[in-house]
């Protein structure tokens, strides 16, 4: 009998990430991406990760624990366990002229912006005086549900 994924393996696994509503968000799959309308990769793969070393999400990483060789399961994770939940002091407030400057264009609502340390946040409300962006994940408060397919475990 093929042993059990545990703590420590090297791990691959095929996944269709979805909401609670079914809305796909992301899969190695490329059928299940053309069928959810995802933009195309360059690639599809199975996704490989060291299960317990905090590479994934946390929910995702305790998911496969225990689960075998071409096993599928479906896991849902809550949100704290998956991008956490949404925070009010993730949303941060910037005087409008400056932030237009340091656009050199004119903030808009649904502008994506990136800072230099990588950070990224959408523009959530803009007035003359003062613009919020929203720097929590787009995943953030979210449950998550995955459905896990193990295609190899070292």
């Amino acid at each position: 009998m093929a042993g059990t994924v545990k703590k420590g393996d090297k791990i691959a696994v095929d996944y269709v990430g979805s909401l609670e509503d079914g809305t796909v968000f992301d899969t190695s799959i490329e059928a299940e991406a053309k069928k959810a309308g995802l933009p195309a990769r360059p690639s599809y793969a199975p996704l490989s990760f060291t299960v317990g070393a905090g590479q994934m999400i946390a929910g995702f990483d305790a998911g496969v624990v225990g689960m075998a060789l071409n096993e599928t399961k479906t896991v849902k994770i809550a949100a704290k366990d998956a991008y956490g939940e949404w925070s009010e002091d993730n949303v941060q407030a910037l005087p409008t002229k400056q932030l237009a400057e340091m656009l050199n264009a004119t903030p808009k609502v649904g502008m994506q912006l990136y800072t230099q340390n990588g950070a990224s946040g959408k523009i959530v409300s803009t007035d003359a005086s003062v613009t919020k962006i929203d720097f929590n994940h787009a995943l953030a408060g979210k449950a998550l549900v995955f459905k896990i397919t193990v295609r190899k475990i070292n």
